[in-house]
């Protein structure tokens, strides 16, 4: 097992799955979204139910995870070190070590990945990287959340981070808002644009005329960001 500040994992041998303790859980629940596996357990699961559990599951779990690589859109992405990892808004060096696996972390201008077979392994380096890039989605953007929210005039319930097929954030008719965890690799500005976009839908749930005035209000630039993303959201792709 790992436990760092970034979470708790387990090495299933052949992928890392992510542990979620909750009190509110009775049994354990696993999840593979977008190739990267995750089980929510509850609070007192001890470590060797964890394995068990895993272990008895790893043929489902594989073939989940095949199906999301097939169906996922082609990347030139080798998950080799050298390759640039953006940011909101910067790159970063990508640096893959051959080791036990380590949540990923920014350290002199590169993103550092430990996994076992390193190099070797880009499936377990592109899995490690997307769950960096929601741990980020989980700190950052309910600050973003919090500051835009006055602005706007609006006070949103729960925010969430999801893994969206095709869109970049959701609203509720309760005030919740949810995030796709890849906007973390946008520019900074075309988060604040998203953000916006859901709070401002929490005062006309359309895309009317008086819905773009509202945006506007907020953030008279944002046809710029919202160009930038139905134009380059391809680089949203990992």
């Amino acid at each position: 097992m790992t436990t760092t500040d970034n979470g708790e994992y387990r090495d299933a041998g052949g992928f890392i799955a992510e542990v979620i303790r909750s009190s509110r859980r009775k049994t354990a629940d696993i999840r593979v979204e977008q190739g990267v596996v995750s089980v929510i357990v509850p609070q007192e699961l001890s470590d060797e139910r964890i394995d068990r559990l895993l272990a008895d599951k790893r043929s489902w779990i594989k073939e989940k995870m095949l199906v999301h690589r097939e169906a996922r859109p082609a990347s030139a992405r080798r998950f080799v070190s050298g390759e640039a990892i953006p940011y909101l808004g910067r790159n970063y060096r990508l640096k893959v070590i051959d080791g036990p696996f380590k949540a990923p972390k920014l350290d002199k201008g590169q993103l550092v990945v430990s996994v076992p077979g390193g190099a070797d392994a880009p499936e377990m380096v592109r899995n490690a990287i997307i769950r960096w890039y929601r741990r980020r989605a989980v700190e950052k953007l309910p600050a973003k959340v919090g500051r835009l929210a006055p602005s706007v005039g609006v006070s949103p319930g729960k925010v969430e981070i999801k893994a969206f097929r095709s869109r970049w954030g959701s609203c509720t008719p309760k005030g919740d808002v949810a995030f796709n965890w890849r906007i973390m690799m946008a520019p900074n500005r075309v988060v604040d644009y998203i953000v916006v976009h859901e709070l401002c839908h929490l005062i006309r749930h359309d895309h009317s005329a008086a819905y773009w005035r509202e945006v506007a209000r907020v953030m008279p630039d944002y046809d710029q960001w919202r160009s930038w993303l139905r134009y380059a959201s391809h680089e949203l792709e990992i």
